[in-house]
């Protein structure tokens, strides 16, 4: 395995309700598909137990407060370039939710092959 530091990147969290929809289907899986559609290295969501939003009603896995609607984070981290193309695609699907952009380090592992392919990336992005 070989790890290499990439500087240029950036971390999307994008934070919505389970219940938010896009086109019939769940706002989280339409984002997942244009992030995968658009070549962003890869993409997680993740399924909050307890939180709450803007409205500040609380939302919970607790059987006492029982919510179908919990916090979902969709999370993301690529080149800069394509985190920001990502935002523009993706803020038109948002109807009540948050988009945060933070700046991070990423320690690549992968083969040497893999490494290859992630240099000549940042080559043709020069």
């Amino acid at each position: 395995m070989v790890e290499v530091e990439h500087w240029n990147t950036l971390r999307l969290r994008i934070y919505i309700g389970e219940n938010d929809r896009w086109d019939g289907k769940p706002l989280y899986k339409a984002i997942v598909g244009k992030l995968r559609e658009m070549g962003i290295a890869g993409a997680t969501v993740y399924r909050g137990l307890y939180g709450f939003g803007k409205k500040s009603k609380i939302h919970s896995t607790d059987v006492m407060r029982l919510s179908t609607d919990l916090p979902i984070i969709v999370e993301a981290v690529d080149r800069g370039y394509k985190i920001e193309k990502a935002i523009c695609e993706i803020k038109p699907m948002i109807k009540d939710g948050m988009i945060t952009v933070e700046p991070t380090i990423v320690v690549w592992v992968g083969t040497a092959e893999e490494v290859k392919k992630f240099k000549e990336d940042a080559i043709r992005e020069e």
